[in-house]
């Protein structure tokens, strides 16, 4: 319309007008539809039929066209796809490229990229392709496609090809239309035959993806590849050496360019620290990363993992288009129905080589009627003038052999005998052509047995797909369950952290001058626990500077959940004077939110206050101001006896009366049983949590014993950050003591030895081999020193092979580690057996531990003579993280005993219930006179105060 309308200014006998008018929502609304379902339908979804969208199926259609078996110029693909795709050279050319890297559909010449480094494909000019041999044999044939017009109208191109495999999910997908996506991961070749003929015989399948980058990947969240789901893949990283870690595989979605910059930019900012990084990449991926100076490669690989593109999550959503709606289903599902639709395909094929044999013997028997019943030499047809005439005449002369065939005789049979050469007439051989009507009567009766077991016939092609197309098409990506990297635990300790503790603040930008002391290392990502004199503690995150209360007396790195890490206080109640002694762990609590680790009256003050790593317990003397009533001024307490309960517990009485100063007797040793240490096999690495295979109790210097199948063993400390090798066959807390015996082959004489030694014990991390050197040498067994072998020797040619059983401990004497050992058997060994099955820990009894007292505690007290007045607070020096340990039963504390102020009376000490550290503790009988005294801290024990 030429002019603006206003619906009120519209005259109300215009009605014809009105019927004429659309408003503008209501356009852009079927405009944004349409739209919206041609970009789902036509270009960014692929279908279920035959896995593709449809420039990619074009281009396979394309393929086919200009097949001739050589190879064409990607160009000339690209110009001749045009004919069909409307949409330009560039995105025809892309998507070749992205068909011929996944190495299913097309034989690539040239330079076509490398989806591993990024690199781009030369100039459609330079590359050529033609399709492969697993293409044509499992995505074209004419007689069952279903055609349409392309585009222009000029010619026809397949609604869907009719692909007899799972192509969808070998290849992948990935797509962004209006209002929905697609991800659609790659599996692996093998895999999906095996799982289609699972389907077939109706067991559901259980898909995982397999990515042609390798890698490592954990698809215990895959959820079928549906929406929600997640796949972690991490790139395969092994350690050459303490200095050199090197990158094998990548993980799918990245590039070796892309990883490289991740590493970079982690560095950069701190989270690692590498010396140097270089690409290697040639036909195999190998990135080689040079560790700086003093850098655990253990923890850099896990540091890689949690701030690179090393680790990466993928969330699949496979959305497909089905009934030309899109739809999302799981692999699973879509496998199923890809296999039966290859059922179904295969079916038609089926019928139309039945029916193209039938055609074949109906008119091969009319050929040889018409040939041995003379109807060629009869008057009536050999002077007919008409093709009309002809027929009759010839429906007459057939009309008694009308039974024998399958269907009616039409006229067009009769123009094909008839246009026969009379050549041929006369040279035909009725045996042979019984011969071959015989043949052609075997292969339909193959077919319709075919028809009959389709379901059998429909795994056989999936076993012959397999056999002809499955080789060196195994998996790439190993699975496996990941354990989650805390960046906390791995983040590197680039920052200086410091602290004014009269002022109260604490960060890495703080003013340097004399109120200011180093406390130590940390990452950007820590948090900071802080105690203050007034008996409060805050936990904050690492800042540049932030006020966190006056008069600090302790700063260290706060790890959570440090079971192990147990602090002992003194403090006086500001109210009544009182003061308590209490050992309290922090485990978890809110960012930014004070805790009051006393009574919280007005006045309270932190008398002594030390922290300690592995729950150590110091003897203090503890002096106190001059009082008529008191005979001695000053006594010791040993924390040992006092019970490691929550921070919101109040404690223990010490004295009623005011205290002068408390000094540092003696230092502590840990109260805590060892770490209990167990190995995740699935995970390969160790954990506290009673994951896998108990390896015992490690304290100090105790270390685990690993060996290799290659015959190399090392020792490493029991650092729940360490990682191992997948080739290990040995692990186990590391004895000195314990003798192992072990057979290998020698590669040089090709005899089988066997040794009983020690483990040396050599530096960790080294590694040492325990058999011979020598090329072809194998590690047989390793295992118990009185291990019991079944041993097959070979006696000779024409005499039966001799087993017999052999304890190694009678064979050889306990010798060098480095010694060859002894000749198993004089004659020739077959095979070497064992009987018993190798020593294995025991798990840890569930009753109370031992409280050890066999390291000394690493807190460096000093107290200094304090003010007649006012008591001196010793502090501690910053404390250095420790991973998490597991939980550890503690004895009950007591009130130490000696000549020193009682409690006032309804305030008895609470007895021990296993005192296990000197000085032991007197038994005490009690009754519990006012229930007030009870309390029951925030970790359920219940304590007397």
């Amino acid at each position: 319309m030429s002019e603006d309308l206003n619906e009120n200014e519209i005259p109300a006998n215009n009605n014809e007008k009105l019927h004429n008018v659309t408003s503008l929502d209501g356009l852009y609304e079927n405009w944004f539809l349409d739209y919206a379902s041609y970009v789902i339908l036509d270009r960014a979804v692929p279908h279920i039929n035959d896995g593709l969208k449809p420039v990619q199926r074009r281009i396979l259609h394309s393929l086919k066209e200009m097949d001739d078996g050589r190879f064409n110029k990607a160009a000339n693909v690209i110009g001749n796809t045009m004919k069909y795709h409307p949409h330009g050279d560039a995105s025809i050319g892309d998507a070749m490229v992205q068909i011929g890297q996944k190495n299913l559909l097309i034989d690539c010449q040239g330079n076509w990229g490398d989806p591993v480094t990024g690199d781009s494909a030369a100039a459609p000019r330079y590359i050529e392709a033609r399709l492969s041999k697993f293409a044509l044999d499992v995505v074209f044939n004419a007689d069952t496609t279903v055609w349409q017009a392309s585009y222009d109208g000029r010619n026809k191109e397949p609604i869907t090809l009719p692909v007899k495999f799972p192509l969808l999910l070998a290849q992948g997908a990935e797509g962004i239309a209006v209002g929905l996506a697609t991800k659609i991961l790659p599996h692996n070749f093998i895999e999906l035959i095996d799982a289609s003929i699972a389907a077939l015989k109706g067991i559901r399948p259980n898909l995982l993806p397999d990515f042609p980058t390798g890698g490592m990947a954990d698809a215990s969240l895959y959820n079928e590849g549906q929406r929600g789901g997640k796949i972690r893949v991490r790139a395969k990283i092994v350690e050459r050496d303490k200095k050199t870690l090197a990158i094998t595989e990548i993980p799918f979605t990245t590039t070796t360019g892309s990883l490289i910059d991740s590493v970079i930019s982690a560095n950069d900012k701190g989270k690692i620290k590498i010396k140097k990084i270089e690409d290697n990449t040639a036909q195999n991926v190998e990135i080689i990363i040079h560790l700086a100076p003093g850098i655990s490669p253990d923890v850099t690989i896990d540091a890689l993992y949690a701030f690179t593109d090393c680790e990466v999550s993928i969330s699949p959503n496979t959305c497909v288009i089905q009934s030309d709606k899109p739809r999302f289903m799981s692999v699973n599902d879509m496998l199923t129905e890809s296999t039966f639709f290859t059922k179904d395909l295969l079916k038609q094929e089926l019928d139309i080589r039945l029916k193209e044999l039938m055609e074949k013997i109906f008119f091969s028997s009319l050929l040889k009627l018409f040939i041995q019943e003379g109807m060629y030499k009869n008057p009536e047809y050999e002077t007919s003038g008409n093709f009309e005439t002809v027929v009759e005449v010839l429906n007459r002369l057939f009309e008694p052999f009308f039974p024998q065939f399958y269907r009616e005789i039409l006229p067009e049979d009769y123009k094909k005998l008839i246009d026969k050469p009379m050549s041929s007439i006369t040279r035909f051989d009725v045996k042979k052509a019984d011969e071959q009507m015989k043949a052609l009567e075997n292969e339909i009766k193959q077919v319709k047995h075919h028809l009959k077991h389709l379901t059998d016939y429909t795994i056989a092609w999936f076993e012959k797909l397999k056999e002809k197309y499955g080789k060196d098409r195994g998996r790439k990506t190993e699975l496996r369950t990941f354990d989650k990297v805390e960046a906390a635990q791995v983040a590197l300790a680039n920052i200086k952290l410091y602290v004014n503790r009269v002022d109260g603040f604490i960060g890495s930008s703080l003013k340097k001058d004399d109120t200011v002391e180093l406390v130590g290392d940390c990452s950007d990502i820590d948090e900071i626990i802080v105690f203050r004199a007034d008996g409060r503690c805050i936990i904050t995150k690492v800042q540049d500077k932030v006020f966190v209360g006056k008069d600090i007396i302790h700063v260290a790195v706060f790890k959570k959940n440090d079971e192990r890490t147990v602090y002992n206080m003194i403090y006086k109640d500001g109210e009544s004077g009182i003061s308590y002694i209490k050992r309290f762990s922090v485990v978890g609590v809110t960012r930014d939110k004070e805790y009051d680790l006393t009574k919280g009256t007005k006045g309270t003050k932190t008398l002594y206050f030390t922290a300690n790593p592995n729950g150590e317990a110091e003897v203090v003397n503890v002096q106190l101001k001059p009082h008529s009533k008191l005979k001695k001024l000053q006594f010791d307490e040993d924390f040992a006896v006092i019970a490691i309960k929550g921070r919101g517990s109040m404690g223990n009485i010490i004295t009623k009366y005011p205290v002068k100063k408390i000094l540092l007797k003696s230092k502590g040793v840990s109260t805590l049983a060892g770490r209990k240490i167990w190995y995740d096999d699935i995970l390969k690495r160790l954990n506290a949590d009673g994951r896998g295979k108990y390896l015992g109790e490690f304290d100090g210097d105790d270390r685990i014993l690993n060996v290799l199948s290659n015959g190399i063993y090392e020792l490493t400390n029991f650092d729940l950050n360490n990682h191992f090798d997948d080739k290990m066959i040995v692990i186990e807390k590391f004895d000195p003591k314990k003798v192992f015996s072990v057979i290998h082959l020698d590669g040089k004489s090709k005899n089988y030895m066997v040794k009983r030694f020690v483990f040396e014990n050599i530096a960790l991390g080294k590694q040492v081999i325990i058999i011979s050197e020598e090329p072809g040498s194998k590690l047989i067994h390793i295992g118990k020193s009185n291990q019991l072998v079944s041993i097959v020797q070979l006696k000779g040619k024409e005499q039966t092979p001799e087993t017999i059983e052999v304890n190694l401990a009678d064979l050889i004497d306990v010798k060098g580690m480095k010694a060859m050992g002894n000749r198993l058997s004089q004659l020739p060994i077959k095979t070497v057996e064992l009987i018993a099955d190798e020593e294995v820990a025991d798990e840890p009894a569930d009753v109370e531990d031992n409280v050890e007292a066999d390291e000394p505690a690493t807190t460096d007290e000093t107290s200094d003579e304090a003010d007649e007045d006012e008591p001196e607070i010793p502090v501690a020096e910053p404390i250095k993280p420790l991973a998490p340990p597991a939980k550890q039963p503690i004895a009950e504390s007591v009130e130490p005993q000696g000549e020193k102020p009682t409690a006032p009376a309804g305030e008895k000490p609470a007895p021990p219930e296993t005192p296990q550290l000197p000085p032991a503790p007197k038994k005490i009988d009690f009754e519990i006179t006012n229930p007030d005294d009870i309390d029951i801290d925030d970790k359920g024990q219940l304590g007397l105060f």
